[in-house]
């Protein structure tokens, strides 16, 4: 997961409106696979845990509106296309405007040069994020490695499109393209030690993979319906509708198969 910070190498040289329509068709799979996974893998398993009293509604209450809280006081997810156009500019303006002095450009980050605070803002928040996706997807494994999987395949395709737009944001507070990357991909790698910590505690707090599963339900269906899909309502243009529709459908189609390979097999 934490390599799907990588993504920058491919979007340095992508054009930026078909930039734009990649993001958008990678927003509506996760989409998909996050309400897929949410609702067909996750609060499945965790009812069997934990019955649908109190208790589980309370978990999940308290995991969407934890992750608004999140949202608001730490991390703004970079899902789509506002920073599409963002990544890959500096970098085409560098040639182009080589021998123009007067010409403002994006400089390349040395010693001398200032990053904007919302590169450190980024980072931080994004940490955070991904160090709750690898308490996220330990949690999953714990509870029954097919979840895992389908938890993880979610989590990726959700981070894919959000990383691009990080990428762009990075880009644009005065980190290099290297600097961005290197940056960005440390930040991805605290979701190893969130999978760390549940593993490691997970097997001495009784009931905390179910509790976990809640909330990570909880976060999948507060992602897909707060931030994704209203992403996908900016654009008005009718031809993008289709395709929107037919991956959300793609996401959801491939957790009811994983589901019912599952099923196959047990």
């Amino acid at each position: 997961m934490s390599l799907a910070s990588l993504v920058g190498l491919l979007a340095l040289s992508a054009d930026a409106s078909r930039l734009r329509r990649l993001q958008l068709y990678l927003v509506s799979l996760a989409a998909g696979s996050l309400l897929g996974g949410a609702f067909i893998h996750l609060l499945p398993e965790a009812v069997e845990r934990l019955g649908t009293g109190l208790p589980f509604s309370l978990y999940l209450l308290g995991g969407f509106f934890g992750f608004f809280v999140l949202e608001k006081f730490l991390w703004h997810h970079h899902h789509g296309t506002e920073h599409a156009e963002s990544v890959g500019e500096p970098h085409r303006m560098h040639g182009r405007e080589a021998g123009d002095h007067s010409a403002p450009t994006h400089q390349e980050v040395g010693p001398e040069v200032r990053t904007h605070p919302i590169v450190t803002m980024i980072l931080l928040g994004d940490g955070v994020h991904n160090f709750l996706d690898g308490m996220v997807i330990a949690a999953a494994y714990l509870a029954d490695p097919t979840v895992g999987v389908v938890t993880t395949i979610a989590v990726v395709l959700h981070e894919l499109p959000q990383e691009i737009g990080d990428f762009g944001v990075l880009l644009h507070g005065g980190l290099s393209a290297r600097r961005a990357l290197l940056f960005n991909f440390l930040s991805a790698t605290a979701s190893i030690l969130g999978a760390i910590l549940v593993l490691w505690i997970g097997t001495e707090v009784e009931g905390l993979e179910a509790i976990l599963l809640t909330v990570s339900a909880a976060s999948f269906i507060y992602i897909a319906a707060a931030d994704l899909i209203p992403e996908l309502h900016r654009s008005r243009e009718p031809r993008q509708a289709l395709p929107q529709v037919l991956m959300i459908a793609l996401g959801l189609g491939l957790m009811i198969l994983v589901q019912a390979v599952r099923h196959g097999f047990a």
